[in-house]
């Protein structure tokens, strides 16, 4: 395993980490967890992220991590908890961050990220943006005087919004999700450049898009989803072309392409079974894509370098998408995902 710096923390954080929406009842719960932590610690991977809102994560966590004789970079997050969610009320803030410190049998967290900073509409956070200002920087800077935390920044999804966040020089770490990966590459344009520049670790979330490029839906491709834009159906089917005539795994181009990026701190694997991170560990190990792979990838990449206005944020491949599962889809993830 290597090991990269965090930004300005100085953390040595191994380049891949557990995300930990399937250390949880959603996967294996705690005997499963346990393994995969165990399995993970001895393979070098010393960080693991979750949150709240990742179902029974945090608990399931907390029992894990009895017998697992290693330190472990831990980070979780605020939003979501407690219900009804009130991001303006600071003491529900700080029950929330004793609550995540029971659950997880810790007495200090490494990394406390506030999810979904930048989706307004989601989370209300901020009373102001210029200056920056919300009950949430009053916690955070309380959080850190007392010791229960050591690192604060911001988990989100979106570009332009997370790029004035970041630039608003109040955060030491950025993660971000379903904008960076072997086809999106919104991240590139504002928000790896934002962090890198006030040297902020940066955490890359869902490079396999949550599923969508964790496996292959030729089948689909054959005619054009209703929800699919012509260029998009174009580039995936260039995209599939270039894992042929490479040989490699969907997954395998997709992690070493994110290993490649140096600006990254670590990536973010969510391994629902020990299968799974022994496949991401071997597929990293390898390293960067070979030179002649990567620039076919960046034309593919091309193709479409902004996502559609209507487009899905997780492509629903192999979903009905005119069941009531789809109805949310077009108005983007929901809390939890990252």
């Amino acid at each position: 395993m290597k090991y990269r710096t965090l930004g300005k923390t100085g953390i040595k954080i191994s380049e891949i980490s557990l995300g930990g929406l399937f250390t949880s009842s959603l996967a294996g719960g705690v005997e499963e967890t346990r393994k995969i932590l165990s399995a993970a610690v001895d393979a070098g991977i010393n960080s693991i992220d979750t949150a709240p809102a990742y179902a029974d994560s945090e608990e399931t966590l907390g029992k894990a991590f009895a017998g697992i004789d290693a330190p472990l970079i831990l980070t979780t997050k605020l939003g979501g908890r407690p219900q009804p969610f009130d991001p303006q009320d600071a003491s529900g803030l700080m029950k929330s961050v004793e609550t995540s410190l029971q659950l997880l049998r810790r007495d200090v967290i490494d990394i406390l990220l506030i999810h979904e900073p930048d989706r307004p509409q989601q989370y209300p956070w901020w009373t102001s943006h210029d200056p920056l200002d919300g009950p949430v920087l009053g916690v955070l800077d309380q959080l850190k005087k007392s010791g229960k935390i050591k690192h604060a920044g911001l988990a989100g999804t979106t570009t332009s919004e997370m790029s004035s966040l970041i630039r608003s020089d109040r955060f030491e770490i950025v993660l971000t999700a379903f904008n960076y990966n072997a086809l999106y590459r919104e991240s590139a344009q504002e928000v790896i450049p934002a962090a890198a520049e006030r040297e902020m670790g940066i955490i890359a979330g869902s490079v396999y898009g949550q599923g969508f490029l964790g496996r292959r839906f030729d089948n689909e491709l054959k005619t054009r989803p209703i929800w699919m834009s012509e260029l998009r159906r174009k580039q995936f089917l260039a995209f599939y072309q270039l894992l042929d005539d490479s040989g490699m795994q969907i997954t395998e181009m997709c992690l070493r392409f994110a290993i490649g990026n140096e600006q990254l701190s670590t990536i973010l694997i969510g391994a629902k079974t020990m299968e799974q991170l022994q496949t991401s560990l071997r597929f990293a190990s390898a390293g960067p894509l070979p030179a002649d792979i990567l620039t076919r990838l960046n034309e593919i990449a091309a193709i479409l370098p902004g996502r559609p206005f209507e487009e899905p944020m997780i492509l629903p491949f192999g979903k009905n998408y005119t069941g009531p599962a789809m109805a949310n889809l077009g108005a983007g993830i929901k809390v939890g995902k990252l």
